[in-house]
């Protein structure tokens, strides 16, 4: 019996103590992770890595998660990851404008961490 590695989840997060707090509740359900902290970063990551899920930031430097977003929907290559959108900006339109780019979940910052788990746990559920 083979035992199934660990998902792999991507943080794209500019803020140093978000992202600090999000790797700790990865690591805590036992995922694996990286961290890029600008947009102009994440694309290359991610398609060197090839992540589970992707933790993504609406508001980066450089490049937003919008447009990051955007890329990984219309890369072929790309089409199995799984975006967790987030942002401070949570008002209606936001989400539906990161749910019209493809994004698979979208969450509010300040969010509580079971809230995140919850989410993490469903797009990471077979």
């Amino acid at each position: 019996m083979t035992i199934p590695h660990p998902a792999r989840i991507l943080v794209v997060e500019d803020e140093d103590n978000i992202a600090t707090a999000l790797e700790y509740l990865i690591t805590r359900e036992g995922y694996r992770h990286d961290r890029v902290a600008s947009g102009a970063e994440a694309l290359p990551r991610i398609r060197d890595t090839r992540p589970n899920l992707v933790l993504l930031d609406v508001m980066l430097p450089e490049v937003s998660g919008y447009e990051i977003c955007e890329s990984i929907r219309t890369d072929p290559a790309l089409s199995g990851i799984k975006v967790l959108m987030m942002t401070a900006r949570g008002s209606a339109v936001e989400r539906r404008k990161g749910l019209a780019l493809g994004a698979d979940g979208f969450i509010t910052k300040p969010f509580e961490l079971k809230d995140l788990r919850a989410e993490v746990r469903r797009l990471l559920a077979p």
